[in-house]
């Protein structure tokens, strides 16, 4: 601990931002990083504790105040190996990881948190500019084949560790770059694709073996799920040629909205809209891509994706952003003695709120509507809903048709595609899930032999670096499985 007493005396202090009159108007990320003045402060402020809570409410289990330290000491080098030494990529949850590590800090108990995620974030970059993310390559290599299916970070996690004892990994994609919802899902002004790009160029110089443009197995007829494969493996196939199978992939079946008008022009899901953007960013042509310039464009669904979907029609130039939450508003303060060291409820605003967004809370949507433009969505009906009981019931009187020319469905995903587990013949969970259990022998394995599952296939809709760790712990089980035993860490 560097400074006992610097917790007291040092106020936290946030990342920057570029002002919005700017950085809508191109796709770069805009977030202004911590001085090494700063991100020492910051590293000042950790009290190391006895019983750090940030350890446990981080996933991946990052050792925080150790890193904290070497930041203060402004021992880079020290700090990345740390920091590395419990997460692959930190570089994606220095950008877009919410930070649970700083709801559980100890100082956040009547304190504003350490600002660990930016500490994070400084720690990584600098580590680039050094030249210490460097490949690590296995001395001895096992023979032994694995293949991972889905490249988001669950899958990147899984076959980085994996090349890394000496297993020969091949990594299959589906869509034409890796990355997954990496790629394909979070905007480039939240996290440009370089970062996975120079990753790969990392993991292949590992061994990894990457094949894009690959659908194992088949998705099903009239799929809104964005598929860019030129090439089809079967699931057999797969577990024929391969010691060990990963499966990786996301929950990408959306959550629907099935009420009148459905089926309108001018209604899409938020994973129709914002892939198409990613692409036009990375040069490609996109025939007939999702336009919110000019339009009024509301936003169904109040979390992280759907406030992507109000930054990208903000850069596209519409004419008004709404933004509907079916729950009500959220208090602008967390009740700290009842939450901690929990993930609180509260108000969140977003970078691409304060650009420009009208939020609405307890509405709910009744009806698309079309007025005489030939099957264009140009409304919307709306009723106002109050919370009774844990029932949700409609407040008389308060129906309204609001303007649309543009609606984004971004309510969530409610699970994997389901032909894509049927064809390796894996057991589903209630909610359609891969079900695999996490135990720390055998973790992660499925009811088929040799086929494993891990990220969002297997938990469902999750963050950043629940993949990650989720990879991490199922190349672990992937090697004992192979092995016998596995010095990997879990």
């Amino acid at each position: 601990m560097g400074k006992i007493t610097g917790f007291m005396e040092f106020e936290r202090i946030e990342e920057g931002y570029r002002p919005a009159e700017e950085r809508v108007k191109h796709y770069k990320e805009f977030v202004i990083g911590l001085t090494d003045e700063q991100a020492k402060v910051q590293g000042a402020r950790c009290m190391d504790c006895g019983t750090p809570f940030c350890n446990s409410g981080c996933p991946v289990n990052n050792i925080i105040p150790d890193f904290n330290d070497l930041v203060f000491r402004q021992d880079w080098a020290d700090a990345f190996t740390v920091l590395d030494s419990t997460n692959n990529f930190p570089e994606f949850t220095g950008r877009i990881c919410p930070a649970p590590c700083e709801a559980a800090c100890v100082l956040n108990v009547n304190n504003d948190a350490v600002g660990i995620k930016s500490i994070e974030h400084a720690i990584i970059d600098r580590a680039w500019e050094m030249g210490l993310v460097t490949p690590r390559v296995a001395k001895i290599r096992t023979g032994k084949k694995v293949a991972v299916v889905g490249s988001g970070p669950a899958g990147m996690a899984a076959a980085q560790q994996l090349a890394r004892v000496g297993h020969d990994v091949t990594l299959f994609e589906k869509n034409d770059r890796i990355g997954g919802l990496l790629r394909y899902g979070i905007p480039d002004f939240k996290m440009e694709k370089s970062h996975i790009d120079r990753r790969v160029e990392q993991m292949k110089a590992e061994g990894v073996t990457f094949r894009t443009g690959v659908m194992v197995g088949k998705l099903p007829e009239g799929t809104k799920v964005t598929n860019w494969a030129k090439e089809t493996i079967a699931p057999d196939e797969l577990v024929k040629q391969f010691d060990a199978v990963v499966l990786t992939g996301g929950a990408e079946q959306s959550r629907d909205l099935p009420v009148p008008g459905r089926d309108l022009d001018g209604i899409h899901f938020a994973m129709e809209f914002l892939p198409q953007q990613n692409k036009v960013n990375a040069g490609d042509k996109v025939k007939g891509q999702i336009s919110a310039a000019g339009k009024h464009v509301i936003v169904i669904g109040g979390g992280d994706t759907g406030s992507d979907c109000v930054g990208t029609s903000n850069r596209h130039g519409a004419a008004s952003v709404t933004q509907f939450e079916l729950m009500p508003q959220p208090p602008e303060h967390e009740n700290k003695p009842l939450t901690w060291p929990y993930w609180p409820y509260k108000l969140r605003s977003s970078s691409s709120h304060e650009e420009g967004c009208d939020r609405e809370f307890a509405i709910a949507t009744k009806e698309f509507i079309s007025e005489g433009k030939g099957g264009k969505v140009t409304g919307l009906k709306t009723v106002r809903v109050e919370w009774k009981d844990g029932k949700m019931h409609e407040v008389a009187g308060s129906e309204q048709v609001l303007k649309a020319d543009l609606v984004l469905l971004a309510m969530g995903f409610v699970s994997p595609v389901a032909s894509v587990l049927d064809g390796f013949g894996v057991d589903k969970d209630a909610r359609g899930n891969a079900k695999a259990s996490t135990e720390f022998t055998g973790g992660y394995a499925t009811n088929v032999p040799k086929v494993f599952a891990a990220g969002d296939i297997r938990r469902g809709q999750s963050l950043v670096v629940w993949a990650i760790r989720e990879g991490r712990q199922a190349a672990r089980s992937v090697d004992e499985y192979l092995m016998g035993f596995s010095d990997l860490p879990r």
